[in-house]
């Protein structure tokens, strides 16, 4: 990293322009997304041909509603996380990446939390189709954890433990 001086204030960083380092994060931006979006346009598909089984009308109307919010939520994420694309192509030319930039950062974020529901919610369900056992919500709740740990957790204690104030 280089430290150049600003207006007698050293500053560390690459040495680039507003508009480069906009496009160097769009770049890597669009990378984190393609990610998030294969896996949430995988689940939100099988989710969908799950009320098209014959196994389906057999679930409880708790399991049903379970699947429901399930496919809305899996709905909600998949918007969320193609929007960086759209808000893209939308704006593209317009000069105004660094807040386009700003905006997609938000919705990937939503996306990912968004994810992380429709996951929880698709493992509730199939746990409690699959066993009917009284551990389901504490296995849930360890995944979860687990979740946070690795999408939450761990970036803002290395953006806390690393980034300079």
């Amino acid at each position: 990293m280089a430290d150049t001086a600003e207006g007698g204030v050293m500053r560390r960083g690459r040495n680039e322009t507003e508009e480069e380092r906009a496009d160097r994060m769009w770049q890597e931006l669009i990378q984190e997304v393609r990610v998030a979006q294969m896996g949430v346009q995988i689940l939100f598909g099988f989710l969908l041909t799950v009320v098209f089984t014959e196994k389906y009308d057999d679930l409880s109307g708790t399991d049903q509603t379970i699947y429901l919010v399930t496919v809305v939520l899996g709905a909600c994420a998949t918007g969320a996380l193609i929007g960086p694309v759209s808000l893209h192509r939308l704006v593209s030319g317009r000069r105004v990446k660094p807040q386009a930039v700003q905006l997609a950062s938000r919705l990937t974020l939503l996306g990912l939390v968004l994810l992380l529901a429709t996951t929880t919610s698709s493992l509730l369900l199939i746990l409690r189709v699959a066993t009917h056992n009284g551990f389901v919500p504490y296995l849930v709740a360890g995944v979860v954890a687990w979740y946070l740990l690795c999408w939450f957790v761990l970036p803002l204690w290395t953006r806390h433990r690393y980034t300079s104030r």
